[in-house]
């Protein structure tokens, strides 16, 4: 397994990520689970990452990888409440590491992550409760993501992040612009989840395929122009992919880790098969022309969608929603992500937003609820189209 710098440490191209274990949608059992763990370490990867929001995930890794613990670099997150509130006060942050230094079964963090932006917190107080941790020996490193790029660029200046964490695939490509510029080989360095743009780019992704429905039925990736954006772009890789014996998935992930500041392209799986798949991504790189192809094509496809996009959001926020099925909260869901990504709302605006919006779903059990309505028109005012 191809490995590179990640601060003090030399981890593996593909990382393993656990998100997948907080979904609840996985057949998996936890000796399921602790077993892929130990496949991917005998495989080559030696980079896990997981949360403290995680679900059993943290407790999973610390037995799986309790064996060879001083052969791999473990990864965890903090910064969010049990209601998913962000918290990235320093008492939270040190309650927080000490919750999972137990759960996780070890005796240190290699890298700790601020997992989401907390506006109430000073980023200096939270650097300086990372900075304490790491001088107690409690965490090794630490990095951060989610958070929005002016918020990334204080904690540079004013902390020493060894990494940035954030989606980056062919489908999902808004921190190519705004956060891979800010990774270099002599500051922070960049973890790109998602690489597969969330399986939009696997193989029989798409309405009413094996990726299309389930938890995926609100996600925007798997939604009108962005779907068919990603599909076109599946079709690419697909093309690419058969010059080289390799699947479109392995294709995308490749696409990851050319990029400048990337140093592992963190993949979740909870299938053996698709894990094997995921490590045929390295050891190989695309050619330089089938390079710059696939970015001409990226460049088409952003102007497409920046005004189909547009034009749908401004749909969506000025009429009345559909009250069947998901519909009313994934075209909610839509208006924000593309609000955000096209600079019509910003992120903090939107948040409340958006928690009222999922604590409505849950609280509905995904059904029909009048205050969608008034979620609706306040959206529309804060991009303009009330």
């Amino acid at each position: 397994m191809d490995r590179v710098s990640l601060g003090e440490f030399s981890v593996s191209r593909i990382g393993f990520g656990c998100y997948s274990m907080a979904l609840g949608d996985s057949p998996n059992t936890p000796a399921d689970w602790v077993n892929l763990i130990r496949e991917a370490h005998g495989r080559g990867v030696n980079f896990f990452d997981t949360a403290d929001q995680y679900g059993p995930a943290e407790e999973i890794l610390g037995r799986a990888v309790g064996p060879f613990r001083d052969e791999v670099v473990v990864a965890t997150k903090a910064g969010v409440t049990p209601d998913r509130g962000p918290d990235a006060s320093p008492e939270h942050i040190r309650r927080a590491c000490d919750a999972s230094l137990s759960r996780l079964g070890t005796d240190r963090i290699d890298l700790y992550q601020v997992h989401y932006d907390d506006p109430g917190t000073p980023v200096a107080d939270t650097v300086a409760a990372l900075e304490d941790l790491r001088e107690r020996g409690k965490i090794r490193m630490y990095g951060v993501g989610h958070l929005p790029a002016a918020r990334v660029q204080e904690y540079i200046a004013r902390g020493r992040p060894a990494s940035l964490l954030f989606e980056l695939s062919p489908a999902a490509r808004l921190s190519r612009r705004d956060l891979v510029p800010l990774c270099r080989p002599d500051g922070p360095r960049g973890i790109a989840f998602s690489p597969t743009g969330r399986g939009v780019l696997t193989t029989g992704a798409g309405p009413g395929g094996p990726a299309g429905g389930g938890l995926r039925a609100a996600d925007p990736l798997f939604q009108r122009e962005k779907l068919a954006s990603g599909l076109r772009i599946r079709d690419h890789l697909a093309e690419v992919g058969r010059s080289h014996g390799k699947t479109p998935a392995q294709v995308a992930i490749a696409w990851v880790l050319a990029q400048p500041g990337i140093a592992v392209a963190l993949t979740g799986t909870s299938r053996p098969d698709h894990l094997r798949e995921n490590l045929g991504a390295v050891g190989w790189s695309l050619p330089a022309g089938q390079l710059a192809a696939l970015d001409r094509l990226l460049e088409r496809e952003d102007e497409w969608l920046r005004e189909e996009s547009i034009r749908t959001a401004r749909a969506i926020a000025g009429r009345p929603l559909p009250r069947e099925g998901p519909a009313p909260y994934a075209d909610l869901i839509y208006l924000a992500e593309v609000a955000v990504e096209y600079g019509l709302a910003r992120e903090a605006q939107l948040m409340p937003v958006i928690v009222r919006l999922l604590a409505t779903r849950k609280r509905a059990r995904g059904a029909w609820d009048p205050s969608l309505e008034d979620i609706r028109r306040e959206m529309a005012a804060i991009i303009g189209e009330s």
